[in-house]
């Protein structure tokens, strides 16, 4: 999946043309990943088909919840869904070389299928420091009062939704410690407008449709 930066930094471009909420579609955004924090499998919150299925079944998540798409959270957890349905059909496929790694010194090496995953994981935080810097995104939703969030995702439990956000802010301060690794974030920023770029006039033609 990708990482809440990433979702972060989606979600935020979005919203530049939406304009919602911030606070509440940022926290929608990330809330999905609560799951793994309150010793769930993601299957349920997810949106997934089965244990061994990566991809949020999107058609699923609106055939329950389209009809309160003009709520910021259920928005935000909208474009998380459909950030991840992407990640796995574009990103992880096309975008990026599975082959190989790039190190901060420029240098690139070639890795297994299954210590590519391991470093796909370890290395976030490495993203994240640029990221933060690219999107100059408003993170006071990690320090600030939760907004007052309607109960409407039945798939997570909103009354802990404390837990991601604390989670988050814990990554976010971690960006601060490089690692060896990293991915190259040009991928990483193409994905993120590829994302922003299909996700959005899919919200417009979803919100029409429901506004008629």
């Amino acid at each position: 999946m990708a990482s809440s930066m990433i979702h972060l930094a989606v979600a935020h471009e979005i919203n530049k043309k939406i304009n919602r909420d911030n606070a509440q579609l940022l926290i929608g955004s990330i809330a999905p990943d609560i799951s793994k924090l309150v010793g769930e499998n993601k299957i349920k919150s997810h949106f997934l088909n089965s244990i061994d299925d990566e991809i949020p079944d999107m058609d699923r998540f609106l055939a329950k919840y389209q009809k309160h798409l003009d709520d910021d959270f259920v928005m935000g957890y909208f474009i998380h869904l459909y950030t991840d349905y992407l990640w796995y059909k574009y990103f992880m496929t096309q975008i990026y070389n599975e082959n190989t790694i790039t190190k901060l010194d420029g240098s690139v090496f070639k890795v297994t299928p299954e210590t590519y995953k391991l470093y796909m994981y370890n290395d976030y935080t490495n993203l994240n420091i640029i990221l933060l810097d690219k999107h100059d995104m408003d993170l006071s939703i990690f320090y600030n009062e939760i907004p007052d969030l309607k109960d409407i995702i039945e798939e997570i439990p909103m009354s802990r939704i404390n837990l991601i956000l604390e989670s988050a802010g814990v990554i976010i301060e971690n960006t601060k410690v490089r690692k060896d690794f990293m991915f190259n974030i040009d991928n990483v920023e193409h994905f993120i407008k590829l994302a922003t770029d299909i996700i959005i006039p899919e919200i417009e033609k979803l919100t029409l449709h429901e506004s008629k």
